[in-house]
């Protein structure tokens, strides 16, 4: 036997089911004793009240019976009524003598019919029923809700009105002669309404939903009205019954005619009592509704500021999203439907905002606009609250964005908001497709089971570092995940803006809307995705390499084939080289004005006329033979011929000089399927002279042995591992202190470490993780290691240790304590030796009172540097894109001037782009994160595109995924002349696949008369000193061909000039602006000189050689833009910066060689620049 003393007694078998079954077998000697616990007084009054009162659904089912028992009285009256006819005689017979014997004299009232009534027995019998539960029912309630004031009990409103109604009928019962007395029972009405609004209370008790307070107010409000008309009917009826007799019809017509005001007269009260009434209606009227409508109005304001619902049944018909917020300004509103609604498949669906705060008056006036009116619902709330998701119908919901406040001072708080947000929306709807911003990288671990994350400082930091090596990336990714609506670039309103005509000579080829002619027609190309079998563009390419596809494709339709998604992986492969094979499953990604499916195919003539076939190129930039003409919608693509072309054709013919050289005499084609030997061509890393792992002398001098491999240390969780150059031991901190020597080196500025390459300078007011993500991307190991440069960080904080412990490991990465405020320290870390120099927005100036003043300081801050050191290439974060327009900023200039003009009116026809023009984002020198929103927005049509877009910024990884470079076009790469050629070059060679042009032209040569900065006066009598400055200029900022490979359009356009200065006496307005023109210059000149003078002293009072800077040299008189996949007839220009996306070095390394992999390994990648130098 077990002592059932020293073990723990089992449950008392009340609680157990098994003993309930067996029997209380078990607990025969057991002494305990069973106690029940009562949470109230366990008394029969506190019973009656825990069903009368206290238990939501019986006292909801005595409200209903309360409410059933007022209105059939009120229904046994309109009986009585009815079927009472005063004529016949009165209840009381002996009265009834009396009163026919009296003679009444006129202005008399016979108060007889007003006091008796004719009342059937069957209907007294069931008044007195319903009177007699009435009042039981009255006195009981009374019983159970008293206090200890009786009095307060007896003198409620509805405990009279029902003593009134329901006593005289019991007192009937004993005292028969008053069975047919009048009582005012229609008063009952009253009772109803007030056992109504318990009834609806107690309704959202027991079903745990609570109704909208408009509702709640509405129903009294109709309530009301109905008591005080049905009270009037029925008390004019019966006191007109000595009077006028009227029916019940003819008192609601009174009624009606009354309380609307009209009063037509045809009918009204004859004696006083029934005048009294009205007088006393129209009083309480008076004074009740009112009441009730200043209530109700209340309510309506507050529900409009707070949004109302969003109705079940809309939400179970029709489509919508929720957008979750913790402020809306009208930049974010606009720029989340502009992009949202730019798709055709979405216009049907609706956008609820759930934002916490009011709706401010600007955003108020924008959704009264019809256009979002009737698609786009506010509710003021909160995603942390259940009541408020439930109103957004957030379960039913298409999609759930969820947005950071980036204008917070607290940018890690704000962070916590959307994490807590993102899991409210969770929890309270599992099935909810997630789309968060997050602005920390750090925080983005919290959401990782949300369907789309962008983190914001990830890929600003990606961007922002790939801007330093391939020009204008920004502007690259920008344009791609921006929805075009088929808007071709506005050339003609730059042309009437400018006043300036276009003829058919040669020279007015090179307009100056020709860049914009063709960069707003390329930057209406985006990434589309389609199944191979079912497209028509890559069908036929089944079977054959990733490379002919993409050669082929564009050659034959236009389009650029990027990258391919295998149907049984979810990983995007960018490029994945020649070894890749295309199959009938995969899903293709490609770069396109429009989707396949939106296009029309037309096939052109094989029978051309003699002379269409030898057209030849007269210019530089010259229209594409391909037509691409873009509508809303709809694309027609001319087919080319794509049989293969003769090497001795008259477009890809050699110069003659070519030959001289030792050139082949054509480009080898595309193979279908890569053999041995076009392996060997496109591996990158089997084309080299030495192996890495006998580095040269100058390498081993220079301390360039790296090793390769993944950085031990990551500074936050959550970031995507990259095969990076790495140093075999970590630098001590103080080494990594630019500005300071300590015992390892007493280096004191940049300029005494002696770098090969020129600096990349990084001005941030913290070094944040994700700053991090910058450094990543430039010490990628498919970057070149001789190409490396030098990274330092100008922080107005010191770093952390744990920024220093992950930083310590990457080469020629330093950090320096100063501010681009401040000269001196801007000297020290060594802008004169810099090639770019990028200012990241601070968090402390992201919020201002005036919300586009965030951008202040920086501006400033950057035209500063601007004017101080011109030669340098500056990449500036703003917070606003609208402000880019002080970029730079020229008040005298009038092409600048024409560009704004240009750019309201783009605004104003609604543009997503309006600022696109601007030539500092043309030219990729200005950022702002709030141009990637549209990234998140774009993901919920194409969930590939954050993908896409991490694989282009070397975020992510992929085995053998490609990564993007560029190429710089040289003389030597001239001969190849066409952007199809090219394409053919690179997938023949390398595998390398080219995705856009980066070009640079000068603004010497302009058909606008306000561009000429000098007169041909001047230049007659300063020839020679003017062109050896225009030679000097034009050998720095020579980005194509135009002055320095045409002289003969030179003297053209000075001739020109010159016949323009001859007309110039006419027009006095004209010679005063170039007089002003010319003095500005004068100045310009002057000043550059007295901000040349200052640097220099400086640099000579810090001990630094000013010998490194030049005062002269800027790009204030080029321009830059961006071709996205130009058509295949664009000519290539001198110093065009290719874009492209490069196999993965790592697939072509083969695995039956382990000493060339173990030497890929354990050094750093090799220098591929010869194998794209064309």
């Amino acid at each position: 036997m077990v002592d059932l003393d020293s073990e723990v007694p089992p449950l008392p078998p009340r609680y157990r089911f098994r003993d309930l079954l067996l029997g209380d077998q078990g607990w025969q000697s057991d002494d305990r004793v069973q106690v029940e616990f009562y949470m109230n007084e366990n008394t029969f009054k506190e019973r009656l009240k825990l069903f009368f009162i206290k238990n939501q659904r019986s006292s909801l089912r005595i409200r209903l019976f309360n409410f059933s028992l007022k209105l059939l009285s009120c229904f046994l009256y309109i009986i009585r009524v009815l079927l009472d006819d005063p004529t016949q005689g009165l209840g009381c017979k002996e009265l009834n003598r009396s009163c026919s014997n009296h003679n009444y004299t006129p202005g008399t009232i016979d108060w007889s019919p007003i006091i008796w009534v004719n009342r059937s027995l069957p209907l007294w019998g069931l008044q007195v029923s319903v009177a007699v539960i009435s009042l039981f029912e009255t006195l009981l309630l009374s019983y159970l809700s008293y206090k200890g004031n009786i009095w307060e009990q007896i003198l409620r409103i509805p405990f009279l009105l029902e003593v009134i109604n329901a006593v005289p009928f019991i007192i009937t019962i004993f005292w028969p002669v008053l069975r047919n007395l009048f009582i005012p029972v229609f008063l009952n009405c009253w009772l109803a309404k007030h056992a109504l609004e318990n009834m609806i209370n107690d309704l959202h008790r027991a079903i745990q939903r609570t109704q909208s307070a408009m509702f709640n107010q509405v129903l009294i409000l109709i309530s009301t009205l109905l008591c005080l008309i049905f009270t009037c009917i029925c008390g004019i009826q019966h006191l007109e019954r000595a009077g006028n007799r009227l029916t019940l019809f003819d008192s609601l017509y009174f009624c009606i005619v009354t309380f609307s005001t009209v009063g037509f007269g045809d009918v009204t009260p004859k004696i006083w009592p029934s005048k009294l009434l009205v007088v006393i209606m129209i009083c309480v009227a008076l004074v009740v509704l009112p009441i009730q409508f200043e209530q109700l109005a209340y309510l309506w304001m507050e529900r409009q500021k707070s949004g109302g619902n969003y109705s079940r049944h809309r939400a179970q018909t029709e489509k919508h999203v929720v957008l979750c917020v913790s402020s809306l300004k009208i930049d974010l509103l606009m720029d989340f439907l502009n992009e949202f609604y730019a798709h055709p498949r979405l216009q049907d669906y609706y956008v609820v905002i759930l934002c916490p705060t009011e709706m401010d008056a600007q955003v108020r006036r924008v959704l009264q606009i019809p256009m979002w009116s009737q698609r786009v619902i506010y509710l003021q709330g909160s995603a942390l609250k259940d009541q408020d998701l439930l109103r957004a119908k957030m379960d039913d919901a298409e999609a759930c964005f969820i947005l950071s406040s980036r204008c917070e001072v607290d940018r890690t708080a704000a962070d916590h908001q959307t994490i807590l947000r993102a899991w409210a929306v969770k929890d309270f709807a599992p099935n909810c497709p997630l789309y968060v911003q997050i602005l920390k990288p750090e925080n983005k671990f919290h959401i990782k089971f949300a369907d789309h994350v962008v983190c914001e400082e990830e890929f600003k930091y990606a961007m922002l570092a790939l801007n330093c090596i391939c020009p204008a990336t920004s502007t690259l990714i920008t344009l791609l995940v921006h929805t075009s609506r088929g808007q071709t670039a506005p050339w003609e309103a730059f042309r009437q803006l400018t006043g300036t005509k276009q003829t058919l000579n040669r020279e007015s080829q090179q307009s100056p809307e020709q860049w914009q002619k063709m960069y707003g027609r390329c930057s209406g190309n985006e990434v589309y995705h389609i199944n191979l079998e079912e497209s028509t563009f890559f069908a036929e390419y089944e079977g054959k390499s990733f490379t002919y596809a993409s050669f082929h494709a564009h050659k034959k339709f236009g389009v650029c084939l990027i990258g391919v998604r295998k149907e049984d992986n979810k990983n995007i492969l960018l490029n994945p080289g020649p070894r890749y094979i295309m199959s009938s499953t995969d899903i293709c990604f490609y770069i396109n004005i429009t989707k396949e499916e939106n296009s029309a195919f037309k096939k052109q003539e094989k029978h051309k006329k003699p002379h269409e076939s030898k057209l030849s190129y007269h210019g530089a930039s010259r229209l594409p033979v391909h037509s691409i003409i873009a509508s809303m919608g709809t694309v027609a693509i001319d087919l080319q011929d794509t049989g293969c072309r003769t090497s001795s054709g008259p477009t890809l013919a050699l110069p003659p000089e070519g030959g001289k050289e030792g050139r082949r005499p054509s480009i080898a084609p595309v193979l279908e399927v890569a053999d041995s030997s076009s392996l060997q061509t496109c591996d990158l890393l089997s084309d080299q002279s030495e192996d890495e792992t006998t580095p040269s002398d100058d390498e081993v001098s220079a301390g360039l042995e790296y090793a390769k491999g993944y950085p031990p240390y990551s500074p936050y969780i959550g970031s995507s591992p990259t095969f990076c150059h790495l140093l075999h031991e970590k630098v001590p901190f103080c080494c990594l202190r630019l500005d300071k020597g300590c015992q390892h080196n007493y280096y004191e500025d940049a300029k005494a470490y002696g770098f090969k390459n020129k600096l990349i300078i990084v001005a941030a007011e913290t070094a944040g993780n994700g700053l991090y993500n910058f450094i990543v991307p430039l010490r990628a190991y498919y970057r070149p290691k001789k190409e490396l440069n030098p990274i330092v960080l100008l922080l107005d904080n010191p770093p952390d240790m744990h920024f220093l412990d992950a930083i310590c490991w990457f080469p020629m990465v330093y950090y320096m304590v100063g501010s681009i405020d401040n000269l001196d320290d801007l000297l020290r870390c060594g802008v004169t030796f810099a090639a770019n120099m990028v200012v990241v927005d601070k968090e402390s100036t992201m919020s201002a009172e005036e919300d586009y003043m965030a951008d202040a300081k920086t501006i400033v801050n950057v035209q500063t540097l601007f004017r101080l050191f011109s030669s340098l290439s500056i990449i500036t974060e703003l917070t606003h894109p609208a402000n880019m327009r002080f970029m730079q900023f020229r008040a005298k200039d009038c092409y600048s001037l024409a560009l704004s003009k240009l750019e309201k009116k783009e605004r104003e026809k609604g543009s997503n782009l309006a600022f696109m023009f601007r030539l500092p984002f043309a030219a990729g020198r200005v950022f702002s994160i709030s141009m990637l929103d549209t990234l998140l927005y774009q993901s919920f049509v194409k969930d590939y595109m954050i993908s896409i877009t991490r694989l282009l910024l070397g975020l992510d990884t992929t085995p053998g995924s490609g990564f993007l470079c560029s190429m710089k076009i040289t003389e030597e790469d001239l001969w190849i002349r066409t952007y199809a050629r090219l394409y053919q070059k690179l997938c023949s060679s390398t595998g390398d696949i080219p995705i856009g042009v980066y070009r640079t032209e000068s603004q010497k040569l302009t058909t606008s008369e306000s561009q000429i900065s000098i007169s041909v006066e001047e230049w007659e009598d300063t020839k020679d000193t003017k062109e050896q400055f225009n030679y000097r200029s034009n050998h720095r900022n020579s980005t194509s061909s135009d002055q320095s490979d045409h002289p003969l359009l030179r003297r053209k356009s000075m001739q020109w000039a010159r016949r323009l200065s001859r007309r110039v006496p006419r027009h006095s307005g004209k010679t005063a602006e170039k007089i002003n023109q010319q003095r500005m210059n004068l100045y310009r000149r002057s000043e550059r000189q007295e901000l040349a003078e200052l640097v220099k002293n400086r640099m000579k009072h810090l001990g630094l050689s000013p010998a490194g800077y030049d005062e002269m040299n800027d790009h204030q008189n080029t321009l830059s833009y961006i071709l996205i996949n130009p058509s295949p007839d664009t000519r290539l220009e001198l110093n065009d910066i290719v874009y492209l996306i490069r196999p993965d070095p790592l697939a072509y390394v083969p695995n039956t060689a382990p000493s060339r992999k173990e030497s890929f390994c354990n050094t750093m990648g090799q220098d591929t620049r010869e194998e794209t130098q064309l």
